[in-house]
């Protein structure tokens, strides 16, 4: 009876480190490609982003089709989102800067959180080609993936700011209002402590093109590492509590996720309108005048 004992809880553990292997793999950081479009692979992720803004599209459709005096329904949703979204951003960057960039910064949210909170659902990740295994069928390449938990993804998106940016960069300052903005010494100086102050701000310049060149990299690697983590944590709790009671276990950090997902899409859109009020906003000795006639 000991033998049978024996060779019953060396299986057991043997089990259990089967399972933790397999837990530990995880996501696999690169985006399974499942099928190609002349040259262009397209990724499970590519697909879901294409699912989730059809899905915008359609609601958006609905909602606002017929738009009607009196909001009711889907409607007064989403004016209620538009008008909030619009107050909050206008209070971070002003009336002038929001009324050119609200469209990108609301579109940049909502497409975040709602591809955020899509990943959650029941099917992405787990539905797709894949092997049988002793402990139940491993999906290797699933059909559909979180988007943010692609890192191109989320650099397409850093990538698409960062060209806006520079863009309002130059309209509201002008060429050289640009470069002045970042090399020039700030303040009243004059004299010999003029020129000290100008190769001071010049190196300080310099500095900050390379801080602006590096914001893509660190806006992309956030919102990617934050999903990423996340999406392998619910697999690794999902696969902790076996076939039976994985979704249990896997349950009460989807509801961290839900909050991890808004705050990230919150996050990235306050640091792009952050970056867009400090190129575009002008120092006193400008003037008010300065800047309307810079952005006309």
């Amino acid at each position: 009876m000991l033998p049978l004992v024996g060779v019953a809880a060396e299986h057991a553990a043997h089990g259990a480190v089967e399972h933790a292997e397999h837990a530990a793999e995880g996501l696999p950081t690169a985006a399974p490609v499942l099928f190609h479009v002349g040259p262009l692979p397209v990724t499970n992720s590519m697909v879901l982003t294409w699912v989730v803004a059809l899905l915008l599209v359609g609601l958006v459709k609905v909602g606002v089709g017929q738009v009607q005096l009196v909001p009711k329904g889907a409607q007064n949703f989403w004016e209620w989102l538009v008008e909030s979204l619009y107050e909050f951003i206008e209070g971070i960057i002003g009336a002038e800067l929001v009324k050119k960039t609200f469209w990108f910064f609301s579109t940049l949210f909502i497409l975040i959180v709602a591809t955020n909170w899509f990943g959650l659902l029941p099917g992405v990740g787990t539905i797709g080609r894949g092997v049988q295994g002793p402990h139940g069928f491993h999906v290797t390449e699933p059909l559909l993936r979180g988007a943010n938990a692609d890192f191109n993804m989320t650099f397409a998106m850093a990538l698409v700011f960062f060209v806006l940016w520079v863009i309002w960069a130059l309209q509201f300052n002008g060429p050289v209002g640009f470069l002045k903005h970042i090399f020039a010494p700030k303040g009243d100086t004059k004299g010999a402590l003029f020129v000290l102050m100008a190769v001071v701000f010049f190196a300080v310049g310099i500095l900050e093109i390379v801080s602006i060149l590096f914001r893509p990299v660190s806006l992309s690697f956030r919102l990617y590492g934050n999903i990423f983590a996340g999406e392998n944590m619910l697999e690794a709790m999902t696969h902790l509590g076996g076939t039976a009671f994985g979704w249990l276990t896997a349950l009460p950090f989807y509801f961290m996720e839900l909050m991890v997902g808004i705050v990230q899409a919150l996050v990235f859109m306050l640091l792009t309108a952050v970056f867009t009020l400090l190129i575009c906003s002008h120092d006193e000795e400008h003037g008010e005048g300065h800047g309307h006639d810079a952005h006309h």
